[in-house]
């Protein structure tokens, strides 16, 4: 780029000294008039003439230099661009439930990227020993802002840490660690607030875990759990008390159970299993801690019509003793039946 820049220079200084000659003969006439006072006008327009063209060369540099720029860093961004935004998150974005792919880090020439060595101390970067390592810093537009930065491990030639700006605002965003070859660690500041919001961790290529501040108050509230490329668990605090309040597990890529804190008093007090039907996730039973005793007093089990769950019985301990007090019968999703184990007991 620098080269391209002293070529543009040096077309317009050519420019300029033609220019400059012409103006020159140009004045010759007035020069050799003997009236001095014309004399002196003629230097303020050829001085004035020249400032004009002058500036006209050099905004033209400038505009020339900005459309350099524009095109050096659109050509790296693309380079750029397969990584974090692009292709990993397609597949995920078609089905959540899959293990996002780590992203890929393009193989982007030395050249591009000025370097330095540096040795740093046991402990800067999770190293026991000191290390020598190869800084490779890539700033595209100049703006003395690097839109990557590489570290590398100047004994094995393997990447250990990357820094980069992915939306090219003039900050770093992103942060990657790696293991050998391979993607570890990424976290990322997805709000361009200067506090990181996203945890990520990766093995053999695909995501295991990603926990997520939803609300950018700088807590974690949700946590997805991937397990042989599939959604395992995720884990979320919805009220932002600090405690989770839903979780659910995950089986095959679909729903299995999950544990919830209704009420949001910090404890569970709803528990639903799932019967997948026709690739549906429905609920098969629930049950309830009504009272907030911590003792399930409600049990419902439903039945599938036309796709839907139907409540089919209802188990009721009215008198909080573990026993089923009330067991009502449901068909069509209406009551049909009532059974009482004690008589005497009065239900609604």
């Amino acid at each position: 780029m620098a080269r391209r820049s002293a070529s543009l220079r040096s077309n317009a200084l050519i420019a300029l000294s033609i220019i400059s000659a012409a103006l020159w003969i140009w004045t010759l006439p007035v020069l050799a008039d003997d009236d001095s006072e014309s004399d002196i006008e003629g230097e303020m327009a050829r001085e004035a003439e020249l400032q004009r063209v002058q500036g006209e060369i050099d905004s033209e540099l400038r505009r020339q230099e900005r459309l350099q720029r524009a095109r050096e860093l659109s050509e790296i961004g693309r380079a750029l661009s397969g990584s974090p935004a692009g292709d990993e998150n397609l597949e995920q974005r078609a089905d959540p439930r899959i293990a996002p792919r780590a992203p890929v880090d393009r193989d982007l020439p030395v050249a591009i990227f000025d370097s330095q060595e540096i040795e740093i101390p046991p402990g800067t970067l999770d190293n026991r020993d000191p290390m020598d390592l190869i800084v490779r810093t890539l700033d595209a537009d100049r703006d003395g802002n690097p839109e990557q930065i590489r570290y590398v491990d100047k004994a094995t030639g393997l990447m250990i840490r990357k820094e980069a700006d992915r939306d090219y605002d003039g900050k770093l965003d992103t942060w990657q660690t790696y293991d050998g070859n391979s993607l570890d660690q990424r976290t990322l500041d997805t709000n361009n607030d200067g506090r990181v919001d996203t945890w990520e961790r990766y093995s053999e290529g695909r995501m295991i875990e990603r926990v997520i501040d939803r609300n950018g108050n700088g807590g974690k509230d949700a946590f997805y759990t991937f397990s042989n490329g599939f959604l395992a668990e995720e884990r979320h605090d919805r009220n932002d008390d600090g405690q989770l309040d839903l979780i659910v597990t995950y089986q095959g890529r679909y729903k299995a159970r999950s544990r919830e804190d209704r009420s949001g008093d910090g404890h569970f007090d709803t528990w639903t299993t799932y019967a997948v039907i026709d690739g549906k996730e429905l609920p098969a039973t629930i049950k309830r801690d009504s009272n907030g005793s911590g003792k399930v007093d409600i049990i419902e089990t439903f039945e599938t019509s036309s796709g839907k769950p139907i409540l089919a019985k209802r188990e009721e301990d009215t008198n909080g003793d573990g026993k089923i007090d009330v067991t009502s019968i449901y068909r069509g999703g209406k009551l049909f039946r009532r059974e009482l184990a004690d008589p005497t007991l009065v239900t609604e």
